[in-house]
Parts: C-alpha cells; sequence; structure tokens
C-alpha cells in the first residue's frame, strides 16, 4: 500500500512538471504549441467518446507511456523542428501522468502496472 502512495505521488510530480513544461513551452511558441498541447491532453476522453471502450487496442494505446515519450524523444533527438509536435507529445504525457496518478491507469486487469 506504501508502494502505491509512492507511485501516485511520483506520477504526480511528474504530471506537474509536464504540465509546467507545456506552458513554457506554449508561452515561447503561441497558439499551435498551445493548441496541440490542449488538443493531446483530451485524447483520451476524444477516444472514449468516439466508441474506443476498454480494454480495445486503441484504448490501451492512448494511455500508453512509451507512445507519447517516443514522440519527445524522436522530436528532441531528430531532425524534426515542429514545436506544436514536442507540445503534443507533452500534453499527452501530462494526461497520461495526471491519470496515473489519479489511480486511473490501464483498464485491462493484466496491465494494471503503473510500469507500461
Amino acid at each position: 500500500m506504501k508502494i502505491t502512495w509512492l507511485r501516485r505521488l511520483a506520477w504526480g510530480a511528474l504530471a506537474l512538471f509536464l504540465a509546467a513544461f507545456a506552458v513554457f513551452e506554449s508561452v515561447k511558441y503561441g497558439l499551435p504549441t498551445t493548441a496541440a498541447a490542449l488538443a493531446f491532453v483530451v485524447l483520451p476522453d476524444v477516444a472514449r467518446l468516439a466508441g474506443v471502450r476498454p480494454p480495445g487496442p486503441l484504448h490501451q494505446a492512448v494511455h500508453r507511456v512509451w507512445i507519447p515519450l517516443a514522440v519527445l524523444v524522436f522530436y528532441t533527438f531528430g531532425p524534426i523542428v515542429w514545436p506544436p509536435l514536442f507540445t503534443a507529445g507533452l500534453g499527452w504525457l501530462t494526461r497520461i501522468a495526471a491519470d496515473r496518478t489519479l489511480g486511473r491507469g490501464l483498464s485491462d486487469p493484466r496491465s494494471r502496472s503503473y510500469a507500461s
């Protein structure tokens, strides 16, 4: 039980950091980056409204950490220079971290690990 609270605390700290970083990037680069960050913060809700229900593969994909993390890493080290892509990844990862902070992880009982 103690580990669960520590994990939630860590996810919460990450969510706050990512949100602050997304705001910083949005102020720095303007409206397109803000729109991208906000669009990807609500991406899991849009997927649910579109009829994607747990534990389907698309629902699982929008709740996986490694996808927006890969976007951020490839943007950082790759040749692409388009700030809205970076803030979209920040927004998406912020949403996942906030969901994990609140205890809403992946829906499949086999995938309830906070590490994925």
